[in-house]
């Protein structure tokens, strides 16, 4: 294991200290932000321990986070999201992880993705696999749509990209559909439990991790248009197998 990953390691152990002790608080401070998400003092309190800590042991590194932006480097770079799933957060729903990715000229090298509330903590370098909880994981070697299980988030966030017709198109062709949401539908998709998942709208630092937690374990990922990196605002994970049909049927 790198310094790095090592590193990562224990900042998601430290973030899930911190998420943990908010979690379900009846004290716990949530405010809406501009763009009408919620944000809790648990996710800005994540983000400001991964920052001083990388202050201290990465300085000529950069950051991008959620919750305060971007600075420092553009060539090597930490990308976080202390909470995805922060409406599940505050609603108690444990279903949340925190994030957080490496990326060095544009390429994601290493991430975790940290779920405490589940006792799951994925994370994957490039070159060397992905694992959950000490596991090696594989994606699946279903090669039908006909025989797949998808993930999603939300029906809602089709209809705002007037995707749902060809989302529900493509739910139709597929065995099954769960709306598992979020990080864990991509997950499952590393893991081999889910065959795609797909997001038509997500952040960089909701898929730096997830992406190449999927690769390493023998995936694709990439955004709805085939975007190699997904930062384009969708994510796309799947076996592999199935990729090219799922954006085909997405285009």
């Amino acid at each position: 294991m790198n310094d790095d990953l090592s590193l990562l390691l224990s900042l998601a152990g430290a973030a899930d200290e911190i998420t943990m002790h908010f979690f379900q608080a009846a004290a716990l401070v949530v405010r809406t932000k501009s763009d009408r998400t919620p944000v809790s003092e648990a996710d800005e309190a994540v983000e400001n321990m991964i920052r001083g800590r990388l202050a201290r042991e990465r300085p000529d590194d950069g950051i991008v986070g959620e919750e305060f932006g971007s600075t420092g480097s553009q060539r090597r770079r930490w990308i976080i999201d202390p909470i995805d799933a922060t409406k599940n957060y505050v609603r108690g729903v444990p279903v949340f992880a925190t994030l957080i990715g490496l990326e060095e000229d544009g390429r994601i090298v290493a991430g975790v993705v940290s779920a405490p509330a589940m006792n799951r903590r994925w994370w994957a370098s490039r070159g060397a696999g992905a694992f959950c909880n000490e596991r090696p994981i594989r994606v699946s070697r279903v090669k039908s749509l006909k025989d797949a299980s998808i993930g999603y988030d939300s029906i809602t966030d089709f209809d705002q990209h007037q995707l749902t017709d060809r989302f529900l198109g493509l739910v139709r062709s597929c065995a099954r559909s769960r709306g598992f949401g979020d990080f864990w539908a991509h997950m499952l998709v590393a893991e081999g439990a889910l065959d795609a998942a797909i997001e038509p709208r997500v952040a960089h630092w909701g898929m730096a991790a997830v992406h190449i937690s999927v690769q390493e374990a023998g995936g694709r990922s990439s955004g709805r248009r085939g975007e190699a990196r997904p930062d384009g605002g969708s994510g796309v994970s799947t076996n592999g197998l199935l990729h090219d049909e799922v954006l085909r049927s997405m285009r």
